[in-house]
């Protein structure tokens, strides 16, 4: 980090010694990861320095904002509009963690058999270890599972701050009509928080900043499709993450310069493994920062993840937003509408997220798909079956991984990783 932060993280009430121990292993876990990765772009600076200020920088950044008069609003989900929240002149922070940190203190207020996930962001703030949790003046959570929306009314209960978004679990007429009116609650309930009118200009700037965020991020997934690959899986999957927390216009400036770059690499035929590696796609629950294992198995491994089906990848940039809207009416239709797109494995039935999987898998020349769930994740556990069928229809290779964030599986992951890629390469 650039300097001591120490005194910013004590005004938030941090457990130092806590936090100090949880940025020593980020800290190690990063450099073993990711910076002895070999043919690196030169454009990845820049997101390793918002990984070395994680919790520095940008705290400082959210802080100034809210010296002048700006909302934090933390999300753990894509389906809560961004472009809302900018509206009002908030700023948007996904908040879900992907560390297997305080366990036991999250378990006295959920069940033991809980998604990591959601343990995961109840064991952060109770760890005293998320300045993110501390700087959000509102905190907005999503039905879009069981234990998610039971966790939340624990969650509000320690924080006070919790805001549910009902998310339909069908797409009819009247689910869409419930979700529109979601949709124009959550506008009220940020205009009432920000003290501040939505308006359609405001509201317009707003769509074009989150539009241009998702096509960067559009245009980097095309850029994967390439053989060789220009950017390793580990690389693009921490673009992704850290979408969900940087400033959106910086972010979209950066990602473009490192796409200008990945062009080069991809006329000069340079790549980050050579051409023919086996190309794996990997789909299902998502992964916050820092749950990079899988990744980081597949790639040591000698294959290339090529793309993420999931909400921290494609399905979160894969529709943009129309803007030409006359009223905010109408502007709240549009955005019901295009969140409504989302494919999530929430929605019954959900057979758009199989067609979807099987037309990025193509995209990307995919060799083989590994559906990823995370452990007592049942809407995702219970999908993988579903994919696995349609898969085989169009005799694509598949695997099922459940799994959660602990590193006792690791040698188990591995030898079934590189048993499927030995399937591959005979095929």
């Amino acid at each position: 980090m650039s300097k001591d932060y120490k005194d910013m993280w004590k005004g938030l009430g941090l457990n130092i010694d806590a936090h100090d121990g949880l940025l020593s292993v980020l800290t190690n876990a990063y450099t073993n990861i990711y910076l002895s990765q070999k043919e690196r772009p030169k454009g990845m600076s820049y997101f390793d320095f918002v990984i070395s200020e994680v919790h520095g920088l940008r705290i400082e950044e959210l802080l100034n904002a809210k010296a002048k008069g700006k909302k934090i609003i933390g999300t753990f989900c894509i389906f809560v509009p961004e472009e809302l929240i900018l509206a009002v002149d908030g700023v948007c922070i996904g908040l879900c963690s992907g560390a297997d940190v305080g366990s036991d203190s999250a378990e006295t207020h959920i069940p033991r058999n809980t998604c990591a996930l959601i343990k995961s962001f109840i064991g952060f703030k109770l760890s005293g270890i998320c300045p993110y949790v501390e700087t959000a003046d509102l905190i907005v959570g999503e039905t879009t599972c069981d234990g998610k929306k039971k966790a939340y009314e624990a969650f509000d209960k320690i924080t006070g701050k919790v805001y549910v978004m009902e998310v339909p679990n069908k797409k009819s007429e009247s689910d869409m009509r419930l979700w529109k009116q979601e949709i124009r609650q959550f506008a009220e309930k940020l205009q009432a928080v920000a003290s501040k009118q939505i308006t359609p200009e405001k509201l317009r700037e707003a769509v074009r900043v989150v539009n241009e965020k998702r096509a960067a991020l559009q245009r980097l997934s095309r850029l994967r499709g390439s053989d060789p690959a220009p950017i390793s899986g580990l690389d693009a999957l921490l673009i992704n993450q850290i979408s969900f927390f940087d400033d959106p216009v910086r972010f979209t400036a950066k990602l473009n310069e490192l796409c200008d770059e990945l062009d080069q690499r991809v006329k000069d035929g340079r790549g980050v493994a050579p051409a023919g590696a086996p190309r794996i796609m990997i789909a299902g629950s998502p992964m916050a920062i820092p749950n990079w294992k899988l990744h980081a198995v597949i790639e040591a491994a000698g294959a290339v993840v090529v793309g993420e089906e999931s909400c921290v990848g494609e399905r979160n940039y894969r529709t943009l937003l129309d803007d030409k809207f006359d009223s905010i009416d109408q502007a709240l239709e549009m955005i019901a509408e295009r969140y409504l797109t989302i494919d999530c494995a929430c929605f019954t039935p959900n057979d758009e997220r199989l067609d979807n999987i099987i037309s990025m898998a193509g995209k990307l020349r995919a060799d083989g798909v590994i559906h990823y769930s995370l452990l007592f994740c049942t809407i995702y556990m219970m999908e993988s079956y579903k994919v696995q069928n349609s898969l085989k229809e169009k005799e694509i290779p598949f695997l099922r991984i459940e799994t959660d964030y602990s590193s006792e599986d690791m040698g188990q992951l591995k030898t079934r990783v590189e048993a499927f890629l030995e399937m591959i390469k005979g095929a």
